[in-house]
């Protein structure tokens, strides 16, 4: 199944399409990796500064008053030796120097055209947004076509209508929007019936790509490496993804750490830039990243090994439901891998990550090894881990 890049603003439920990923699935650099020379042995990952405190024999100190040299410092109006009543108005960086302020720079009027339907649209006032730009959507304005599309396809304020959705996102393709286009694609592709389909959406893909729309650029890298299989389908891919890479889309990140590390005879350059491409993928939330991000990171992968940052990655990764991340944290605890040995934390992440469908068999030996007293322990935490998730 071929991974989809949406927009959020046009988020809406995947797409199946008949290609691979390029990419290992989740855990798969993890089979043939070794455990870290000079680590745990054992190892199944491949791949207050308190404020002060103030006694009973301590006083309340009255706050000093002002005085008129803490007024002159202060800016505030002096009336004799009194204390100022009221705060200070305060003196800025400029006055206290003596120089006078510059002038603000002119601000320059808007000139371009005010579109009140994606005004409101981004307001969320979806009737209005409708209302406004179905008229312009008639006379064959392809932006309010795509307007009118996303309203109907998401069924904003409206009921839900694909079959006019499509039609207006085909509109708007006609009529060189990018983003219709991208939508369009993704239509196309879902009814998949015919190779006529296809081939459509394979152009209206490849347009809207190299028109500059980020997720159409990682979609028609998928594309081509679907088309052709192997090095010489990444290669071809390649610069797509890098496009949309760039354009922090983050399948397309991941997509090319994999590619930069996997790939031979690239420049040494995007080799040494996998580690930092994995690293903004993981940033952005993906959780596959973040998984392959702590293994490379234990393995010393693509740079210097750093097993407390390791495990950061790990737990973030199963704290967002990553099954195999949940397995592979269990073992960090084991072999006190960037953290403190817990038996029944580990056991904890094994449960969880067992009721999900994965078992490890060595982590089914420890678990079994365990006590009682932590086996219970251990189910109780995964209990209530799974009610507070």
């Amino acid at each position: 199944m071929m991974r989809i890049a949406v927009p959020h603003v046009f988020r809406f439920l995947p797409v199946a399409l008949c290609a691979v990923l390029i990419a290992c699935p989740a855990g798969a650099l993890a089979e043939d990796v070794p455990a870290p020379s000079g680590g745990p042995a054992g190892m199944a990952v491949e791949g207050d500064g308190s404020a002060p405190v103030k006694t009973d024999t301590e006083e309340e100190k009255p706050a000093a008053s002002k005085t008129v040299a803490d007024d002159a410092v202060d800016g505030a109006d002096i009336k004799g030796d009194r204390p100022v009543e009221g705060p200070s108005s305060g003196l800025g960086v400029f006055d206290r120097m003596g120089a006078d302020l510059p002038e603000l720079p002119e601000e320059k009027p808007f000139e371009g055209k005010v579109d009140e339907a994606y005004g409101a649209f981004q307001r969320g006032h979806y009737l209005t947004a409708m209302d406004l730009a179905l008229p312009r959507a008639q006379l064959g304005d392809p932006a309010a076509q795509t307007l009118v599309a996303e309203i109907l396809d998401r069924g904003l304020g409206v009921r839900r209508n694909r079959g006019q959705a499509a039609f207006w996102y085909e509109q708007a393709a006609n009529g060189g929007d990018p983003a219709a286009m991208f939508k369009y694609a993704l239509i196309l592709m879902e009814k998949g019936k015919s190779p006529e389909d296809r081939a459509r959406a394979d152009d209206f893909m490849k347009k809207a790509a190299d028109l500059g729309n980020g997720s159409a650029q990682f979609n028609y890298a998928q594309v081509l490496v679907a088309r052709t299989p192997g090095d010489k389908g990444l290669r071809e891919a390649l610069p797509y993804y890098e496009k949309s890479a760039e354009q922090g889309i983050a399948d397309a990140q991941y997509a090319i750490s994999q590619i930069y590390l996997n790939v031979s005879g690239l420049p040494e350059e995007k080799r040494k830039a996998a580690r930092d491409w994995l690293t903004r993928a993981a940033r952005a939330g993906y959780d596959t990243a973040q998984l392959d991000l702590a293994i490379w990171l234990v393995n010393g992968t693509g740079g210097e090994r750093d097993f407390e940052a390791a495990f950061q990655w790990m737990k973030r990764a199963a704290d967002g439901g990553n099954v195999v991340a949940q397995s592979k944290l269990a073992h960090l605890y084991i072999n006190a891998i960037g953290t403190r040995p817990d038996p029944v934390e580990a056991a904890k992440w094994f449960v969880l990550a067992r009721r999900a469908g994965l078992n490890d068999p060595m982590l089914e030996d420890f678990y079994l090894g365990l006590t009682d007293e932590e086996q219970k322990a251990a189910i109780t935490a995964a209990n209530r881990y799974r009610s507070a998730s």
